[in-house]
């Protein structure tokens, strides 16, 4: 965000005799958001890998646990279930954080 606010069109909005406020929520957050949108997104997607390790560590019923015992088990219908589940996650978080992209930054159109 410092590199953002010394950008050329900072300069000029606070030129035009906008208030910081107005500066800093129309033209700096917009163009500072994206990187966070990005590693928030994918990092909930990632968070379900996470989720096995956490549930098997503390015996919590959840579906991280099934998946261990599926595993455990050898029950490969369970197992193709839950990684096409994780899956659809990730695809489903792309998908988002895309649609979160055209909803900030006026530049990215939704084609």
């Amino acid at each position: 965000m410092i590199e953002i606010l010394n950008a050329d069109y900072v300069r000029t909005a606070r030129a035009k005799g906008l208030s910081g406020r107005q500066v800093l929520l129309r033209h700096v957050l917009r163009n500072a958001i994206q990187p966070i949108i990005s590693m928030v997104g994918m990092d909930l997607a990632y968070y379900m890998g996470g989720v096995v390790m956490v549930e098997a560590v503390f015996s919590w019923q959840g579906i991280g646990y099934e998946l261990w015992k599926a595993i455990g088990n050898q029950d490969l219908p369970v197992i193709v279930g839950m990684i096409t589940f994780a899956a659809v996650a990730i695809v489903v978080m792309n998908l988002i954080v895309d649609l979160l992209y055209a909803v900030v930054d006026p530049r990215v159109r939704l084609g």
